[in-house]
Formats: C-alpha cells, structure tokens, sequence
C-alpha cells in the first residue's frame, strides 16, 4: 500500500506540474504512458539557438517541404537484358490446355508448409485504414490507363506489353501487367466518373484474363511464365531462359486475384474464377526448390525466402528485399481474405527473414544494397525498401519494421525539396562547398561528390535562402542546396541550428502509436512549433527514472530528426531522436 501512495502522489505531482491529465492512459498499440509521475518541467528554457531567431527556429513555413518519398513503382526488367528466345523454345511455351475448375484447384491447393523455416511470430494485422492497405497508394493516373512509351503498349486486347525497344516485339510481363492492374483497381475504388471507372476496371479485368489465360500448371498451383530471356545487370548468375518464373510476379498476382473478387462490379462467376486463380497462385508459394518450378526456398540458415529471380539452388539466389516485400503483400492480401494458416506462417516466415537480414541489406549513411547475395547499392530501391518497411510495420504493427525504416531515411533521406523551401542561416561564418553532381544535383557515380570549391560568407544578422535539395554527400553528411540568388547552386552543411531547411521532412506516420523513452536524469528539450507566423514554445523535462511517452509521428523537423509526443503533458511537443530512446531499436 505504501508504494501504492507513493506512485498515486507521483501522479499527482505530474499533473500539477506539466498540466497533464494522462500519466497512466493507454498507449495505442501496447503498453502505458507511466513513469512521468516525478518529472519536472521548466517553462523558462534558456535559449538553446545561439544566433538563429526563435521566430525562425521554432516555427514551421507554409510552404516547402519533401516532394515525395513514394517513388514511382520499379520497373522490373530496367536494369537487365532482354532477349527473344529460340523460335522452338518460343513455339513450345508451356500453356494451360483447359479452362479452371474450382474445385480441382483448391483440391491441389498443398496442405503443408514445404520446409521448416524460421520464425517469430509476426502477425498479419486485419484492421488496416483503407489508405494503408497493400497498393492503395499506387493508383493508375488517367493519363497512364492507355500506355505508350519506348518501353510499356496495349495490345489489341488491352494487355500491357513490355519491349526493349519500340522496334523490338512485345511480351507478356507479369509484373508489370499486375502491378498496372492493382493501379487501376486503386483507381477504380476511387473514381466517380461512370466512364473512366468502368476503363480502369476493363483494364484490371484484362491484365488477370491474360495471365489466367496464360497460367503454366505444375506441381499443384498456377505459375506466371516470362517468354522471354533476360539477364540481371550487375548480378552475376542471374540469367534466365524462357519459360522462366518470378516469386514477386506469383505474390503480387495473389493481390490481385484477390483484390478483383472483392470489388461489387464483377461477377459471381467471375468473382469465383478470381478466388480460384488466388488459390493457384498461393499454391506455388507452398513448393520448395526440390522440384520446378519453383519460387520459395530457405537459406543455409533456415530462413526463407520468396525468391524474385530463382537461382538453381540455395547460395546462388538474388535473395532480393523488395521482391519479397511485394511478394509479402499479396500473402496479407490472402490472409485477410481466407483466413489460411498456412499463408499467415508464410507471411510470418518472411517477416522474421526481412528482420533478420536488415543488417545485410543496409548500407550505412548511403543508400541500402538492392539484394543481400551481390550487395549493389541502388538509390531507387533506396526509397522503396523505406516504404516497404513503413506497410510491414501497419500490417503487423511491430516497430522493428518502423525503426528500420527511420535507420534507412536518416543513412539517405529523401533528397528533392517542394518549391518554396528554404534554408536559414545564422547569424555568424557559414563555409559553402560546390561538389562534383549530377545537374540537378542528384549524386554522380563518376562524380563521387567530389569537393570543386568552398568559401567562407558572414552574415550580420540571420537570413534564409531557397533550396531545391537536401541530400546526403557521400563521406561528409546531410548538405542543403541553395537554388537561386548569389549563392546558386553552392551547398551548406546542416548543423543546428546554425543551418537547416526549414519545415517537417520525411515524416513516418505510426500504426500503432509508438513508444519513447526519456532517460533517466538527463535533461532534454521538447519543442511545439508555430505555423502561420507564430513562434512555438520549448519545455525543458528531466525525470528521475527512465519515463514512457507514447508518439505517433517522426520527422525531420527544422533541420533534426523528431518524434511528436501524443499524450500527457508533452502532448503535440517534439522531442530530438537522438536525446531519447525508441522502442523497435
């Protein structure tokens, strides 16, 4: 009873204190907002901002910003060689003789797992927002529903082709004809005009004939053929001749199928042959490499694997992250619509591999290696393993994936910045560099970053500038570049508060909320910033024991990574990443 008083007048204390009312309340997600009880908050901070104005260092601009950080989706065969193959292997391509029967195909369905593999019980989470769930932020723009570009046409069926060359002959591309489907499917759900919602669903219900039509039974489910030869550059060892098979192309197809048969417009008898093509396809996630074809396998470790370009035995495969994570929504896809276990151990499987191996896969303050076999850093992928990691982190609501999201936007954030931002300067000595980039600023392999010039300016008073990019510089750190006035085209460092694009970049929204943790006895800054015009206020909080907060949000505010409290005292104050710690780490 008597600790039982002591934590109620803690309680108590903090209310009166920090003008809390929520010491003890739920964390959305887990766990309790406790321990704050014998904080102390100090409303006159001293002034932590040498020469940078407070109306400058804690308020945010209405303009500026990231551009993006949901890069357009990769195109699968970019970096490789595609070549037709031998007229008698192309006569020869297998195909499926007959129409589907529903029940022979569930009949074949495997009812075991293929191997043992690893795994941590990671759970596909049902409960997703509709904006969150899998492919719902890549909509088919209208412009894009009749494609034609050097690369990507409709044929006379209205089924995307992909070619090396407008002069080189079209082929059936599984992934791209299924990741344009889900596009147009997003866009679909989305749409109120009569006329482009029934194209948009014509060309979904197009991409799944073809590939039904196309479908090779083996071993039990249904594989997506690739007609044609194809050589992974850079990758030595990934080569194929057709036919030849993806795991990316036979996961996302899951989404698809899938996806299809739960939109109203489409038929009973077609919502049957969708279900019926999803258990065909969820079917070759369920065979290993002992036969062929075959797409799953595990390591020499016991972890498993979905394999984007299927090598010819364990130790030669790409082990690739993205074609996996892709994979993996069409596993969430199923597991919500089927309720199948063995789908949920696979998905399960895969999360406990991504996890693992996020060690290999980074590549630290640069952008993160494509594969884990041949470890080729790649700026593009860069960003999607960022938002890969963020949808493993709302379907399963573990904040390891959220922290290893963070760790890859702090190793190479996002660079391009929204017209309108601006870089502010303090008042004092600022040294300016000129690197070796690409034009627009974006970083040069033959370039490296390479330092051209510097020079010192002084400025009598704090001021700003426009800046376009905010970028890592390889082997120096986080550099802001100046986009116009005498000082075009130079670069300054980010140091804070001395320099920093002003406003919240690269924020991470968090499903469930997150927890944060203050250390014990070190004083910390929180921070609410003002908007339109106004100046935002600082608390200065210190506790005599390691206290919980929960927080929902982490960006890169005025120029340092930041999390933003939801609850008790500090509720919508920021806190600097680096001076507390975060669950998932």
């Amino acid at each position: 009873m008597a600790g039982k008083r002591r934590a109620d007048l803690g309680r108590r204390r903090f209310i009166r204190l920090a003008g809390g009312t929520a010491a003890g309340a739920a964390v959305a997600g887990g766990g309790t907002f406790t321990a704050l009880a014998s904080g102390v908050f100090d409303q006159t901070t001293p002034d932590p901002f040498g020469g940078m104005p407070r109306s400058l260092a804690l308020s945010l601009p209405s303009t500026g910003g990231s551009e993006t950080t949901l890069p357009d989706l990769p195109e699968q065969l970019a970096d490789g060689t595609v070549t037709r193959p031998d007229p008698s292997v192309a006569r020869k391509m297998p195909r499926a003789e007959s129409a589907p029967v529903a029940e022979d195909v569930a009949r074949d369905v495997p009812a075991a797992l293929p191997f043992d593999f690893k795994r941590s019980g990671y759970k596909a989470l049902g409960d997703l927002p509709e904006h969150m769930r899998p492919w719902r932020d890549r909509p088919t723009r209208w412009s894009g529903v009749t494609p034609n570009s050097d690369n990507i046409y409709l044929d006379a069926e209205g089924v995307l082709q992909y070619r090396p060359d407008r002069n080189s002959p079209g082929y059936d591309q599984p992934v791209s004809q299924i990741q344009f489907a889900l596009g147009c499917i997003t866009s679909y759900r989305k749409e109120t005009d009569p006329t482009r919602k029934a194209l948009f669903l014509k060309r979904a219900k197009a991409q799944a004939k073809r590939l039904i039509d196309r479908r090779v039974e083996a071993r039990g489910g249904w594989y997506f053929p690739y007609p044609f030869n194809f050589t992974l550059g850079g990758h030595p060892g990934v080569t194929f001749k057709a036919p030849w098979y993806s795991g990316m192309a036979q996961g996302e197809a899951l989404s698809l199928f899938v996806q299809l048969s739960q939109l109203e417009a489409v038929t009973e008898q077609e919502r049957t042959l969708y279900r019926t093509a999803a258990d065909g396809a969820f079917a070759t996630l369920l065979r290993g490499e002992d036969g062929s074809p075959w797409v799953v396998n595990k390591d020499r470790s016991g972890y498993l694997w979905i394999q984007e370009y299927p090598g010819v035995g364990s130790g030669v495969d790409d082990n690739t992250y993205n074609g996996m994570i892709f994979a993996m929504l069409g596993l969430w896809d199923y597991i919500q619509a089927t309720g199948s276990e063995l789908a949920a151990q696979l998905y399960d499987g895969c999360c406990t591999t991504i996890a693992r191996y996020f060690p290999l896969l980074r590549n630290s303050r640069w952008y993160s290696y494509y594969c884990q076999t041949h470890r080729v850093p790649h700026a593009g992928y860069h960003q999607h393993h960022i938002v890969l990691l963020r949808q493993l982190h709302w379907q399963t609501g573990s904040p390891v994936f959220a922290n290893r999201q963070d760790v890859l936007i702090d190793d190479y954030p996002y660079p391009f910045l929204k017209a309108g931002s601006v870089v502010a300067l303090a008042k004092g000595t600022h040294t300016l560099y000129q690197f070796k980039t690409n034009s627009d600023g974006s970083f040069s392999a033959s370039g490296a970053d390479r330092i051209l010039r510097s020079k010192k300016v002084t400025f009598s008073k704090a001021t700003s500038a426009p800046a376009s990019m905010r970028r890592r510089i390889q082997r120096l750190g986080i550099y802001c570049r100046i986009s116009s006035g005498p000082y075009k085209d130079w670069w300054v460092g980010e140091f804070y508060p001395n320099a920093f694009v002003r406003g919240e970049f690269v924020s991470s929204m968090y499903r469930p909320h997150r927890t944060l943790t203050f250390p014990a006895n070190k004083d910390v800054i929180a921070y609410k910033f003002g908007t339109n015009g106004s100046t935002g206020t600082t608390k200065k909080v210190r506790f005599n024991r390691p206290s919980k907060a929960p927080f929902d949000c982490r960006a890169v505010v005025n120029g340092r990574p930041m999390c933003r409290i939801t609850a008790g005292g500090l509720t919508g104050y920021w806190v600097p990443s680096n001076d507390i710690i975060v669950d998932g780490a």
